[in-house]
């Protein structure tokens, strides 16, 4: 079973909808209990950063997170459920994240034809084809909607895309997964994506 964890930042139904194509049994739940028993989890999310934490504090579901990382689960932050778990956000100064990752997120540059929010299809550059990019073929593209980029140490960073900057698009530590893209979004490609994810259990 994987745990869907609704912390009130949205986009739970497509991801509900994308893992159970891709023949995962899931649930999206908000209870602590549900959540740390499951076999594995996902934090997706759209919104703002001080918002997702004000949440996600409001809830008691930071404590829990982090002790289901720490379980070594499989854990996949999706966009926002990326941005969290890192040290803080430009978009919330003085906020802090879960600091689980060392990072922060900037925001993106506008100019040069660049529009912002980055909302569109990007090609990714693999930087590790293990976990999520176990068997992908090079440079797939997929599908963003942000504002702010992650810049992560980089020893967790398994690809990168270019808009502007660098953006540290997805990252691995362990059992600890997460992406800035939007796999549920990104077709057939997505769907592989997420199919790995739930091998892990």
């Amino acid at each position: 079973m994987v745990a869907i964890i609704d912390y009130g930042a949205g986009n739970l139904l497509s991801v509900e909808k994308a893992l159970r194509h891709v023949g995962c049994e899931c649930v999206i739940t908000a209870d602590v209990k549900e959540f740390l028993a499951a076999d594995a989890a996902v934090l997706p999310g759209v919104g703002a950063f001080g918002d997702a934490m004000k949440n996600l504090r409001e809830r008691g579901l930071e404590q829990p997170i982090r002790e289901f990382i720490a379980l070594g689960k499989p854990f996949l932050g999706i966009c926002l459920g990326l941005q969290v778990l890192f040290e803080g956000s430009e978009e919330a100064p003085g906020v802090p994240g879960l600091g689980i990752l060392k990072g922060k997120l900037f925001r993106l540059p506008s100019g040069g034809g660049l529009k912002v929010p980055h909302m569109g299809w990007n090609s990714l550059q693999v930087k590790k084809q293990k976990g999520l990019f176990a068997g992908i073929r090079q440079e797939p593209y997929v599908y963003f909607v942000h504002s702010y980029y992650l810049q992560a140490e980089e020893d967790v960073v398994t690809a990168t895309a270019q808009y502007g900057v660098e953006i540290h698009a997805a990252v691995q530590k362990g059992s600890l997964f997460a992406c800035q893209f939007h796999p549920e979004k990104s077709g057939e490609l997505g769907l592989s994506l997420l199919r790995n994810f739930v091998e892990q259990r």
